[in-house]
């Protein structure tokens, strides 16, 4: 099988992020959420925990009644953000594997076709979350409790946090836009 990260690697943008600013184009009442969103940005930086401080920025899903209409409508207008290079490498026994919540990547796994996603569990009304932020150490647990047998063939990136990843891994390449870069020459790269 052939694994993949969703966001900056299949999809363009950090889909979360889009989403978000797609929710306050629509939803602009849901700024009265900022404040809060900023003090835990603020504790993030100085070193909050990621998932604690994620579930904290998720406070706006409380403010969308519509949230499955909502996400139909952000993935009609944001398809198009798929580089072109997947979708010439996409096969049926695809895994994406994520950090981005569950919810919001699988509508657009769905258009493309593949069902197989593994993504931080999270409360679409509440934001919060079932478990750890599905990073680094986190996504390789997460694969073997789920496929337990997986050998990934290719596995893809745009980060060198998936690198536990990348290790269980036969091929692996670090991606940038249209380009992929094989994970060992890539970091050779980095370390210049």
């Amino acid at each position: 099988m052939n694994v993949y990260d969703f966001d900056k690697t299949i999809y363009a943008h950090d889909s979360t992020a889009d989403f978000f600013k797609f929710c306050i184009k629509r939803r602009p009442s849901l700024l009265r959420y900022a404040p809060k969103q900023l003090f835990w940005a603020a504790a993030f930086a100085l070193g909050y925990d990621k998932t604690k401080f994620k579930e904290k920025f998720y406070c706006f899903f409380r403010g969308i009644k519509d949230v499955d209409a909502l996400l139909e409508e952000f993935w009609d207008g944001h398809m198009g953000l798929v580089h072109k290079w997947y979708l010439e490498k996409r096969r049926p026994d695809d895994l994406v594997i994520s950090a981005s919540p569950e919810f919001l990547v699988a509508p657009a796994l769905r258009r493309l076709g593949s069902a197989r996603l593994i993504a931080s569990v999270v409360d679409k009304r509440t934001g919060k979350y079932t478990g750890k932020n599905c990073h680094g150490e986190e996504k390789v647990r997460r694969l073997r409790l789920e496929y337990p047998e997986a050998e990934i063939e290719e596995f893809y990136s745009d980060s060198f946090s998936d690198a536990p990843l990348a290790l269980i891994s036969k091929r692996a390449f670090l991606v940038s836009g249209e380009d992929l870069t094989p994970w060992d020459e890539a970091k050779k790269k980095a370390r210049r």
